[in-house]
């Protein structure tokens, strides 16, 4: 029988259509680059707070380590990566190179893995300076 074909798909048929990795990267694509924006104000306060002065150093690092912010840390750190790479596959395309079908999606693939990746990495790293 194959695959249901959707012409117009409604708002509550999104979570049965299978998307292809490119979709799916293009989505997160824009996840990533809002909530980077929506979040620049968190990023700024924390920055702010590690320089007016010794005392707030000390609070701003121990804000850092509190669980909760440590997952907005980690969901920011795989945005940033997440949207640098897309924005290289991007620029990439620019140049007419992988747009066909197949290549898109192996893009997808590959920037979605990549940016879990690096994200691990860089994580695991901070997670061995801060603890």
């Amino acid at each position: 029988m194959g695959r249901k074909k959707y012409r117009n798909i409604m708002i509550w048929q999104i979570l049965r259509y299978r998307l292809p990795a490119a979709g799916i990267m293009s989505i997160l694509h824009r996840v990533s680059g809002a909530s980077l924006f929506l979040l620049l104000p968190f990023l700024i306060y924390l920055f702010g707070g590690s320089l007016s002065s010794k005392d707030s150093y000390i609070d701003t690092i121990a804000l850092i380590k509190s669980p909760f912010v440590l997952l907005i840390l980690a969901g920011l750190c795989w945005a940033y990566i997440h949207h640098f790479f897309a924005g290289i596959r991007h620029l990439i395309c620019d140049f007419h190179i992988g747009l066909e079908k197949t290549d898109t999606n192996k893009w997808g693939i590959i920037v979605i893995l990549s940016s879990l990746l690096v994200t691990l990495g860089v994580f695991y790293m901070i997670g061995r300076l801060l603890l």
